[in-house]
Protein backbone atom coordinates (compact mmCIF):
# COMPACT_ATOMS: atom_id res chain seq x y z
CA UNK A 1 0.00 0.00 0.00
CA UNK A 2 1.75 3.16 -1.47
CA UNK A 3 1.71 6.53 1.26
CA UNK A 4 -0.24 9.27 0.84
CA UNK A 5 2.07 12.32 -0.91
CA UNK A 6 3.02 14.66 1.31
CA UNK A 7 0.93 17.53 1.41
CA UNK A 8 1.81 21.29 0.83
CA UNK A 9 2.33 22.12 4.56
CA UNK A 10 4.20 19.65 4.88
CA UNK A 11 6.32 20.60 2.15
CA UNK A 12 6.54 24.12 3.29
CA UNK A 13 7.43 23.10 6.64
CA UNK A 14 10.03 20.88 5.79
CA UNK A 15 11.49 24.13 4.23
CA UNK A 16 11.31 26.02 7.18
CA UNK A 17 14.40 26.03 9.61
CA UNK A 18 14.26 23.26 12.30
CA UNK A 19 13.90 24.48 15.38
CA UNK A 20 14.18 21.10 17.30
CA UNK A 21 17.54 22.37 19.05
CA UNK A 22 15.88 25.58 20.28
CA UNK A 23 12.87 23.30 22.03
CA UNK A 24 15.02 20.70 23.01
CA UNK A 25 17.91 21.22 24.14
CA UNK A 26 17.89 23.91 27.01
CA UNK A 27 21.45 24.89 27.29
CA UNK A 28 21.79 25.78 23.91
CA UNK A 29 18.57 27.71 23.52
CA UNK A 30 19.93 29.64 26.56
CA UNK A 31 23.20 30.43 25.43
CA UNK A 32 20.94 30.93 21.64
CA UNK A 33 18.97 33.53 23.52
CA UNK A 34 21.89 35.63 25.12
CA UNK A 35 23.72 35.43 21.28
CA UNK A 36 20.32 36.84 20.14
CA UNK A 37 20.31 39.96 22.42
CA UNK A 38 24.24 40.98 22.34
CA UNK A 39 24.33 39.88 18.81
CA UNK A 40 22.10 43.29 18.09
CA UNK A 41 24.43 45.02 20.21
CA UNK A 42 27.26 43.65 18.22
CA UNK A 43 25.89 44.72 15.03
CA UNK A 44 25.36 48.31 15.93
CA UNK A 45 28.79 48.60 16.58
CA UNK A 46 30.30 46.83 13.61
CA UNK A 47 28.42 49.92 11.72
CA UNK A 48 28.80 52.46 13.97
CA UNK A 49 32.85 52.09 14.15
CA UNK A 50 33.50 52.75 10.23
CA UNK A 51 30.65 54.89 9.89
CA UNK A 52 32.64 57.20 12.98
CA UNK A 53 36.47 56.78 10.82
CA UNK A 54 34.64 57.84 7.71
CA UNK A 55 33.02 60.82 9.67
CA UNK A 56 36.39 61.70 10.74
CA UNK A 57 38.32 61.28 7.91
CA UNK A 58 36.45 61.31 4.89
CA UNK A 59 38.29 58.53 3.10
CA UNK A 60 38.03 55.04 2.51
CA UNK A 61 41.39 54.17 3.07
CA UNK A 62 40.56 54.60 6.53
CA UNK A 63 38.14 51.84 6.25
CA UNK A 64 40.70 49.65 4.90
CA UNK A 65 42.88 50.41 7.65
CA UNK A 66 40.86 49.51 10.41
CA UNK A 67 40.23 46.04 8.09
CA UNK A 68 44.18 45.23 8.76
CA UNK A 69 44.62 46.57 12.27
CA UNK A 70 41.19 43.99 12.72
CA UNK A 71 43.40 41.21 10.50
CA UNK A 72 46.50 41.72 12.70
CA UNK A 73 45.65 40.07 16.28
CA UNK A 74 42.85 37.35 14.48
CA UNK A 75 45.96 36.43 12.80
CA UNK A 76 48.09 36.16 15.76
CA UNK A 77 45.23 34.90 18.71
CA UNK A 78 42.94 32.74 16.60
CA UNK A 79 45.21 29.53 16.73
CA UNK A 80 46.00 29.87 20.35
CA UNK A 81 42.76 30.66 21.55
CA UNK A 82 41.42 27.56 19.93
CA UNK A 83 43.70 25.44 21.76
CA UNK A 84 42.64 27.32 24.85
CA UNK A 85 39.30 26.42 23.92
CA UNK A 86 40.08 22.59 23.71
CA UNK A 87 42.06 22.74 26.97
CA UNK A 88 39.20 24.78 29.53
CA UNK A 89 36.00 24.91 30.55
CA UNK A 90 34.62 26.78 27.41
CA UNK A 91 31.70 28.23 29.36
CA UNK A 92 34.03 30.00 31.90
CA UNK A 93 36.22 30.66 28.73
CA UNK A 94 32.77 32.43 26.98
CA UNK A 95 32.16 34.23 30.23
CA UNK A 96 35.83 36.11 30.42
CA UNK A 97 35.68 37.00 26.72
CA UNK A 98 32.32 38.33 26.65
CA UNK A 99 33.42 40.46 29.78
CA UNK A 100 36.67 41.57 27.97
CA UNK A 101 33.98 42.47 24.79
CA UNK A 102 31.57 44.42 26.97
CA UNK A 103 34.73 46.54 28.25
CA UNK A 104 35.93 47.28 24.76
CA UNK A 105 32.18 48.87 24.19
CA UNK A 106 32.47 50.79 27.15
CA UNK A 107 35.89 52.37 25.72
CA UNK A 108 34.96 52.88 22.19
CA UNK A 109 32.03 54.88 23.85
CA UNK A 110 33.66 57.16 26.34
CA UNK A 111 36.24 57.62 23.24
CA UNK A 112 33.23 59.01 20.69
CA UNK A 113 32.18 61.19 23.11
CA UNK A 114 35.02 63.71 23.35
CA UNK A 115 34.97 66.81 21.04
CA UNK A 116 37.93 65.92 19.39
CA UNK A 117 37.96 61.70 18.92
CA UNK A 118 41.65 60.49 18.65
CA UNK A 119 41.65 58.19 15.61
CA UNK A 120 44.54 55.85 17.27
CA UNK A 121 42.08 55.05 20.11
CA UNK A 122 39.69 53.85 17.82
CA UNK A 123 42.26 51.83 16.07
CA UNK A 124 43.93 50.33 19.49
CA UNK A 125 39.83 49.60 20.90
CA UNK A 126 39.75 47.35 18.01
CA UNK A 127 42.68 45.63 17.83
CA UNK A 128 41.80 44.69 21.58
CA UNK A 129 38.33 43.42 20.36
CA UNK A 130 39.33 41.79 17.48
CA UNK A 131 42.04 39.71 19.46
CA UNK A 132 39.57 38.94 21.63
CA UNK A 133 37.17 38.08 19.83
CA UNK A 134 39.63 35.55 17.87
CA UNK A 135 39.59 33.62 20.95
CA UNK A 136 35.51 34.13 21.80
CA UNK A 137 34.52 32.41 18.69
CA UNK A 138 36.22 29.32 18.42
CA UNK A 139 35.40 28.47 22.11
CA UNK A 140 31.50 29.57 20.96
CA UNK A 141 31.39 27.14 17.89
CA UNK A 142 33.37 24.33 19.70
CA UNK A 143 31.03 24.70 22.27
CA UNK A 144 27.46 24.23 20.61
CA UNK A 145 27.95 20.17 19.76
CA UNK A 146 28.70 19.65 23.19
CA UNK A 147 25.24 21.28 23.62
CA UNK A 148 23.12 18.77 20.96
CA UNK A 149 22.83 15.17 19.60
CA UNK A 150 24.86 14.34 16.74
CA UNK A 151 21.41 14.33 14.92
CA UNK A 152 20.49 18.08 15.60
CA UNK A 153 23.42 19.46 14.86
CA UNK A 154 23.32 21.12 11.27
CA UNK A 155 20.01 22.37 12.77
CA UNK A 156 21.55 23.86 15.49
CA UNK A 157 24.40 25.29 13.26
CA UNK A 158 21.50 26.56 10.72
CA UNK A 159 19.40 28.17 13.83
CA UNK A 160 22.68 29.72 15.52
CA UNK A 161 22.82 31.79 11.48
CA UNK A 162 19.17 32.26 11.49
CA UNK A 163 19.81 34.55 14.82
CA UNK A 164 22.88 35.89 13.47
CA UNK A 165 20.86 37.44 10.41
CA UNK A 166 18.13 38.15 12.28
CA UNK A 167 20.30 40.95 14.16
CA UNK A 168 22.58 41.56 10.92
CA UNK A 169 19.02 43.09 9.70
CA UNK A 170 18.00 44.51 13.08
CA UNK A 171 20.99 46.15 14.11
CA UNK A 172 22.52 48.00 11.04
CA UNK A 173 18.87 49.16 10.70
CA UNK A 174 18.19 50.36 14.38
CA UNK A 175 21.92 51.73 14.15
CA UNK A 176 21.48 53.90 11.45
CA UNK A 177 18.63 55.43 13.00
CA UNK A 178 20.40 55.44 16.50
CA UNK A 179 23.58 56.93 14.70
CA UNK A 180 21.56 59.85 13.52
CA UNK A 181 19.58 60.49 16.20
CA UNK A 182 21.94 60.21 18.91
CA UNK A 183 25.42 59.35 17.99
CA UNK A 184 28.18 56.70 17.30
CA UNK A 185 28.91 57.12 21.44
CA UNK A 186 25.07 56.05 22.26
CA UNK A 187 25.32 53.00 19.77
CA UNK A 188 28.48 52.32 21.41
CA UNK A 189 27.03 52.54 24.93
CA UNK A 190 23.56 50.31 23.82
CA UNK A 191 26.19 47.20 22.78
CA UNK A 192 27.62 47.50 26.56
CA UNK A 193 23.98 47.11 27.65
CA UNK A 194 23.26 43.94 25.86
CA UNK A 195 26.37 41.99 27.16
CA UNK A 196 24.42 41.71 30.21
CA UNK A 197 22.12 39.14 28.13
CA UNK A 198 24.82 37.06 27.27
CA UNK A 199 26.83 36.99 30.65
CA UNK A 200 23.55 36.06 32.15
CA UNK A 201 23.19 33.09 29.99
CA UNK A 202 26.56 31.61 30.24
CA UNK A 203 25.77 31.93 33.76
CA UNK A 204 22.39 29.44 33.56
CA UNK A 205 23.85 26.56 31.78
CA UNK A 206 26.04 23.94 32.62
CA UNK A 207 30.14 23.59 32.49
CA UNK A 208 31.44 22.72 29.46
CA UNK A 209 34.69 20.57 30.30
CA UNK A 210 37.65 19.73 28.03
CA UNK A 211 37.65 15.98 26.22
CA UNK A 212 39.07 13.73 28.49
CA UNK A 213 42.09 13.53 25.61
CA UNK A 214 42.60 17.02 25.01
CA UNK A 215 46.30 18.49 24.55
CA UNK A 216 47.12 21.63 26.83
CA UNK A 217 47.65 24.95 24.94
CA UNK A 218 50.97 24.55 23.03
CA UNK A 219 53.26 24.98 19.76
CA UNK A 220 52.89 21.27 19.25
CA UNK A 221 48.68 21.38 19.75
CA UNK A 222 48.23 23.92 17.50
CA UNK A 223 50.17 22.27 14.98
CA UNK A 224 48.08 19.15 15.60
CA UNK A 225 45.09 20.86 14.95
CA UNK A 226 46.62 22.71 11.35
CA UNK A 227 48.02 19.09 10.52
CA UNK A 228 44.51 17.50 10.89
CA UNK A 229 42.85 20.49 8.48
CA UNK A 230 45.91 20.02 6.23
CA UNK A 231 45.16 16.53 5.79
CA UNK A 232 41.31 16.12 5.39
CA UNK A 233 41.09 17.74 2.32
CA UNK A 234 37.67 18.49 2.37
CA UNK A 235 38.16 20.53 5.65
CA UNK A 236 41.21 22.86 3.95
CA UNK A 237 38.70 23.33 0.49
CA UNK A 238 35.79 24.44 2.74
CA UNK A 239 38.00 26.70 3.76
CA UNK A 240 39.27 28.04 0.86
CA UNK A 241 36.04 28.90 -0.87
CA UNK A 242 35.21 30.69 1.94
CA UNK A 243 38.46 32.70 1.17
CA UNK A 244 37.83 33.23 -2.41
CA UNK A 245 34.28 34.52 -2.00
CA UNK A 246 35.42 36.67 1.04
CA UNK A 247 38.74 38.44 -0.88
CA UNK A 248 37.22 39.16 -3.89
CA UNK A 249 34.10 39.03 -3.59
CA UNK A 250 33.25 41.27 -0.41
CA UNK A 251 32.68 45.11 -0.53
CA UNK A 252 31.31 46.00 2.73
CA UNK A 253 34.30 48.66 3.58
CA UNK A 254 33.05 50.67 0.28
CA UNK A 255 29.68 50.81 1.42
CA UNK A 256 29.76 54.19 3.69
CA UNK A 257 31.12 55.94 -0.04
CA UNK A 258 28.67 54.44 -1.66
CA UNK A 259 25.61 55.06 0.25
CA UNK A 260 27.20 58.73 0.74
CA UNK A 261 28.79 59.45 -2.85
CA UNK A 262 27.29 57.14 -5.37
CA UNK A 263 23.61 56.62 -3.86
CA UNK A 264 23.23 59.83 -1.94
CA UNK A 265 21.42 58.27 -0.03
CA UNK A 266 22.80 59.33 3.43
CA UNK A 267 23.04 56.99 6.80
CA UNK A 268 20.18 55.59 6.88
CA UNK A 269 20.68 54.33 3.38
CA UNK A 270 24.34 53.12 4.46
CA UNK A 271 22.53 50.88 7.61
CA UNK A 272 20.16 49.85 4.60
CA UNK A 273 23.15 48.75 2.47
CA UNK A 274 24.19 46.44 5.80
CA UNK A 275 21.01 45.35 6.24
CA UNK A 276 20.40 44.05 2.75
CA UNK A 277 22.86 41.10 2.43
CA UNK A 278 21.48 40.39 6.44
CA UNK A 279 17.55 40.40 5.22
CA UNK A 280 19.10 37.97 1.70
CA UNK A 281 20.61 35.53 4.66
CA UNK A 282 17.85 35.85 6.49
CA UNK A 283 15.67 34.67 4.70
CA UNK A 284 17.80 31.86 2.89
CA UNK A 285 18.15 30.99 7.31
CA UNK A 286 14.39 30.80 7.46
CA UNK A 287 14.07 28.23 4.27
CA UNK A 288 17.57 26.14 5.46
CA UNK A 289 15.11 23.17 6.63
CA UNK A 290 16.54 21.07 4.04
CA UNK A 291 20.14 21.41 4.62
CA UNK A 292 19.84 18.58 7.50
CA UNK A 293 19.22 16.07 4.54
CA UNK A 294 21.80 17.23 2.07
CA UNK A 295 24.13 14.36 0.92
CA UNK A 296 26.64 15.75 -0.46
CA UNK A 297 27.11 19.35 1.17
CA UNK A 298 30.20 20.52 -1.24
CA UNK A 299 28.45 20.71 -4.38
CA UNK A 300 25.64 23.12 -2.12
CA UNK A 301 28.45 25.34 -1.30
CA UNK A 302 29.99 26.01 -4.75
CA UNK A 303 26.44 26.29 -5.69
CA UNK A 304 25.94 29.24 -3.43
CA UNK A 305 29.34 30.86 -3.98
CA UNK A 306 28.30 31.13 -8.10
CA UNK A 307 25.23 32.42 -6.56
CA UNK A 308 27.40 35.09 -4.09
CA UNK A 309 29.86 36.35 -6.87
CA UNK A 310 27.09 37.09 -9.67
CA UNK A 311 25.03 38.79 -6.98
CA UNK A 312 28.01 41.44 -6.18
CA UNK A 313 28.78 41.81 -10.28
CA UNK A 314 25.09 42.63 -10.46
CA UNK A 315 25.76 45.26 -7.37
CA UNK A 316 28.33 46.90 -8.78
CA UNK A 317 26.64 47.40 -12.55
CA UNK A 318 23.04 48.49 -10.82
CA UNK A 319 24.93 51.83 -8.84
CA UNK A 320 21.94 53.94 -10.91
CA UNK A 321 19.20 51.96 -8.85
CA UNK A 322 19.28 52.16 -5.16
CA UNK A 323 16.34 49.77 -4.47
CA UNK A 324 18.00 47.30 -7.32
CA UNK A 325 20.98 47.15 -5.63
CA UNK A 326 20.07 46.50 -2.47
CA UNK A 327 17.82 43.44 -4.23
CA UNK A 328 21.12 42.17 -5.52
CA UNK A 329 22.84 42.42 -2.03
CA UNK A 330 20.08 40.46 -0.44
CA UNK A 331 20.56 37.69 -3.02
CA UNK A 332 23.98 38.06 -2.37
CA UNK A 333 23.07 37.22 1.37
CA UNK A 334 20.89 34.22 0.49
CA UNK A 335 23.71 32.41 -1.14
CA UNK A 336 26.32 33.35 1.92
CA UNK A 337 24.07 31.62 4.38
CA UNK A 338 23.25 28.48 2.81
CA UNK A 339 27.38 28.19 2.17
CA UNK A 340 28.17 29.24 5.64
CA UNK A 341 26.22 26.39 6.68
CA UNK A 342 26.93 23.69 4.74
CA UNK A 343 30.68 24.64 5.50
CA UNK A 344 29.99 24.61 9.12
CA UNK A 345 28.37 21.42 9.16
CA UNK A 346 31.20 19.84 7.22
CA UNK A 347 33.76 21.11 9.22
CA UNK A 348 32.39 20.02 12.43
CA UNK A 349 31.02 16.72 11.62
CA UNK A 350 34.27 15.92 10.36
CA UNK A 351 35.86 16.81 13.28
CA UNK A 352 36.38 14.83 16.59
CA UNK A 353 35.78 17.11 20.05
CA UNK A 354 39.72 16.77 20.86
CA UNK A 355 40.85 18.57 18.07
CA UNK A 356 37.15 20.90 17.77
CA UNK A 357 38.10 23.99 19.19
CA UNK A 358 41.47 24.12 17.35
CA UNK A 359 39.79 23.56 13.58
CA UNK A 360 37.26 25.85 14.82
CA UNK A 361 39.78 28.23 15.45
CA UNK A 362 40.82 28.16 12.03
CA UNK A 363 37.42 28.57 10.65
CA UNK A 364 36.93 30.79 12.88
CA UNK A 365 40.00 32.81 11.18
CA UNK A 366 39.18 32.09 7.73
CA UNK A 367 35.52 33.15 8.38
CA UNK A 368 36.61 36.24 10.08
CA UNK A 369 40.08 37.57 8.22
CA UNK A 370 38.69 36.59 4.87
CA UNK A 371 35.95 39.96 5.04
CA UNK A 372 39.39 42.15 6.17
CA UNK A 373 41.36 41.30 3.55
CA UNK A 374 38.59 41.83 1.44
CA UNK A 375 38.17 44.76 3.10
CA UNK A 376 41.55 45.86 2.16
CA UNK A 377 41.53 44.55 -1.47
CA UNK A 378 37.84 46.44 -2.02
CA UNK A 379 39.51 49.96 -0.59
CA UNK A 380 42.83 49.72 -2.44
CA UNK A 381 41.30 49.12 -6.08
CA UNK A 382 38.52 51.36 -5.26
CA UNK A 383 41.46 54.36 -4.24
CA UNK A 384 42.69 54.12 -7.92
CA UNK A 385 40.07 53.53 -10.13
CA UNK A 386 37.32 53.89 -7.93
CA UNK A 387 34.58 51.95 -6.58
CA UNK A 388 32.00 50.60 -9.06
CA UNK A 389 35.15 49.23 -10.43
CA UNK A 390 36.18 47.93 -7.23
CA UNK A 391 33.19 45.50 -6.95
CA UNK A 392 32.52 44.58 -10.24
CA UNK A 393 36.12 43.51 -10.86
CA UNK A 394 35.92 41.34 -7.34
CA UNK A 395 32.82 39.80 -8.33
CA UNK A 396 34.55 38.82 -11.48
CA UNK A 397 37.64 37.10 -9.27
CA UNK A 398 35.09 35.37 -7.20
CA UNK A 399 34.08 33.38 -10.04
CA UNK A 400 37.44 32.88 -11.53
CA UNK A 401 38.64 31.85 -7.89
CA UNK A 402 35.71 29.52 -7.60
CA UNK A 403 36.55 27.54 -10.81
CA UNK A 404 40.51 27.01 -9.51
CA UNK A 405 39.01 25.80 -6.04
CA UNK A 406 37.53 23.05 -8.19
CA UNK A 407 39.98 21.94 -9.84
CA UNK A 408 42.29 22.08 -7.07
CA UNK A 409 39.57 20.16 -4.65
CA UNK A 410 37.52 17.95 -7.00
CA UNK A 411 36.29 15.94 -4.28
CA UNK A 412 34.75 18.70 -2.75
CA UNK A 413 31.52 18.30 -5.35
CA UNK A 414 31.40 14.44 -4.45
CA UNK A 415 31.76 14.90 -0.97
CA UNK A 416 29.03 12.77 1.46
CA UNK A 417 28.88 13.91 5.55
CA UNK A 418 31.03 11.03 7.54
CA UNK A 419 32.26 11.00 11.28
CA UNK A 420 35.21 10.31 12.18
CA UNK A 421 33.84 9.79 15.96
CA UNK A 422 30.27 10.21 17.93
CA UNK A 423 29.69 13.63 19.13
CA UNK A 424 30.45 14.04 23.05
CA UNK A 425 26.67 15.80 23.50
CA UNK A 426 23.72 14.94 25.54
CA UNK A 427 21.24 12.05 24.61
CA UNK A 428 18.55 12.78 22.23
Amino acid sequence: MSLPPPSRRTRLRSLLVDLEPVKRDRDFRMLWLGQLVNGVGRQVTVVALPFELWQLTHNSLSIGLLALVQLVPILIFSLGGGAIADAVDRRRLLIATQALLAACSLCLAVIAAQPSPPIWALYAVAFVAAGVGAVDMPARSSAVPRLVPRERLPAAIAVNWLSGQTVSVAGPVFAGVLIAASGVATAFAFDVVTFMASLVALLLIAPIPPHPDAARPSLKSIAEGLRFARARRIVLASFVIDLDAMIFGMPSALFPQLALTVFNAGAAGYGLMNAAPAVGALLGAILSGWVGRVRRPGRGVVVAVAGWGAAIIAFGLLTASFPLALICLAFAGAADVISAVLRASIVQLTTPDRLRGRVSSIHSLVVTSGPRFGDAEAAGVAAIAGPQFSVVSGGILCLVGLVAVVAVFPELLGYEHRSPEPLAGPAP
